[in-house]
């Protein structure tokens, strides 16, 4: 029998429902999904017509001094701390950009949507965002824009006609396919695995979560899902849920997934601490600061991210280009500073790249 964790805590117990053997996802925008061949080939991207929105005295600002301001889901955490340095740094050599990060303490939308409104009505010129909620920022985002404000996403996108473009750090199939083949090596193509993301609605990871119950079934059928329970981003949160489905699962539990940066190393620490690195395996997304302890001790053997400096620089990048005219609706491929060419996707994404692993032969070559 494998050893049990002990330490949880009843509220983390109580948003944990019974329910069936295998889950069946329901969160997410039910978008259909496009898993990725199961042989590692890539998918024939198709041509989509520009579907972002438009700001009002588009290219007004072309050439002139930006005032920016960056609004991730929340501020106080490694990942996005590293997107505003990405930031910093492209504001840095394009010279002709103020741009400051000033986001939610916590991961909430409402906080979010205040902090856009507040600097619509103090004039920025430019608004960068990382959506908590797809749909209810879409507003803001929209009033933004009808201000004349160029307003560019990343890492979790909005409604597209409520922003101009949005950087995708990648393609929510790609991430999904590249976690399952990770977790089908680590327990095997008949292990059972349970989930640990933010909140169902968050859009990035629900169409992640979404892309990779297509693709398991797919290529994974005899997988069995056990579970997907809510965080909110929270790390304690996080490390009381990974201990409740150790609990509740038992030995019939081989792995689980982290959807955050905040879950992948609370789950980890879960299972260091319950003693179960041999038996339930850890897969997720995460920065390799956070993941370097559990990877050197051998109980994870890898990370799977983007650069989210990489990232944050992107961002302003596109939002300077657009502003500029140099980026037009139509375009399918952006010049992003040192990162060179990027492909334009869907209409209106910019994508960012293949997701990047990082394990004991590369993790200590970054910090963030």
């Amino acid at each position: 029998m494998k050893a049990k964790a002990i330490l949880f805590s009843a509220a983390a117990a109580l948003t944990i429902a019974a329910g069936p053997a295998a889950a069946q996802w329901v969160g997410g925008d039910g978008a259909a999904t496009n898993p990725l061949p199961c042989d590692g080939s890539a998918a024939t991207l198709a041509s989509v017509p520009y579907n972002g929105g438009i700001p009002a005295n588009e290219g007004a600002k072309a050439g002139q001094q930006l005032r920016v301001v960056d609004v991730p889901k929340l501020v106080g955490i490694g990942y996005f701390n590293a997107t505003s340095l990405g930031v910093q740094q492209a504001a840095q050599e394009l010279g002709n950009v103020e741009a400051t990060t000033d986001g939610p303490a916590q991961a909430n939308i409402d906080d979010q949507i205040t902090l856009i409104d507040n600097y619509i009505t103090s004039g920025v010129d430019g608004i960068l965002f990382s959506a908590n909620d797809p749909v209810a920022i879409a507003p803001v985002l929209r009033k933004a824009l009808e201000a004349g404000i160029n307003v560019v996403g990343y890492d979790s996108n909005a409604e597209p006609d409520a922003r101009q473009w949005f950087i995708n750090p990648a393609e929510f199939n790609g991430i999904a396919r590249s976690l399952i083949e990770e977790m089908a090596a680590a327990i095997g193509p008949e292990g059972k695995f349970a989930i640990v993301t933010s909140t169902f609605t968050t859009p990035n990871q629900a169409r992640w979560i979404a892309e990779m119950e297509a693709y398991q079934k797919q290529c994974y059928p005899n997988m069995t899902w056990l579970e997907t329970v809510e965080a909110q981003e929270d790390n304690i949160l996080s490390f009381n849920q990974a201990n409740t489905l150790l609990n509740k699962y038992g030995d019939d539990i081989d792995g689980i997934f982290g959807m955050t940066s905040v879950a992948t190393p609370a789950a980890a620490e879960a299972v260091t601490q319950a003693g179960l690195c041999e038996s339930v395996k850890v897969v997720g997304l995460a920065t390799p600061n956070a993941m370097r302890p559990y990877i050197e001790a051998g109980c994870v053997k890898n990370a799977i991210l983007w650069n989210p400096v990489d990232l944050g620089y992107a961002a302003l990048m596109v939002l300077r280009a657009a502003a500029d005219g140099t980026l037009k609706p139509g375009d399918t491929t952006v010049q992003a500073g040192r990162l060179g060419e990027l492909q334009i996707v869907n209409g209106s994404e910019v994508l960012l790249g293949s997701p990047y692993i990082f394990d004991a032969s590369n993790v200590k070559d970054f910090d963030f």
